[in-house]
């Protein structure tokens, strides 16, 4: 279920911030940025929840992502998506923490979502 979440949060805002491109051009085209924030988000999950995630996370969900190419993207439903990792970033910082999502937090800021 995390993996699914860390799979939308990260392809909806990595294509948002390109102009809503189709979830296949973010990962053809914004590989790096796609596989960054998957990273951060996984570390930020399996932190908060105590898990450890199988190995091969970014390729899963690039193999996904090319296997739903012509979706469009965009953040929606922010509360019950990105706004998970949100939370764990205000968190973090509230407690005079590092924002364990700093990717995240600075495109949500970008794109005037926060």
């Amino acid at each position: 279920m995390l993996e699914k979440l860390i799979w939308i949060c990260s392809v909806m805002l990595v294509g948002a911030r390109h102009g809503g491109v189709s979830v296949g051009n973010v990962e053809k085209e914004f590989h790096l940025e796609l596989c960054s924030l998957i990273s951060e988000l996984a570390l930020a999950a399996a932190s908060e929840k105590g898990l450890t995630f199988e190995e091969g996370m970014e390729d899963r969900m690039c193999a996904y992502s090319r296997a739903v190419a012509h979706f469009p993207t965009a953040v929606k439903e922010f509360k019950w998506r990105n706004g998970w990792f949100y939370s764990l970033s205000e968190k973090a910082t509230a407690q005079g923490k590092q924002d364990p999502c700093p990717l995240h937090t600075q495109w949500l800021k970008e794109l005037k979502i926060v």
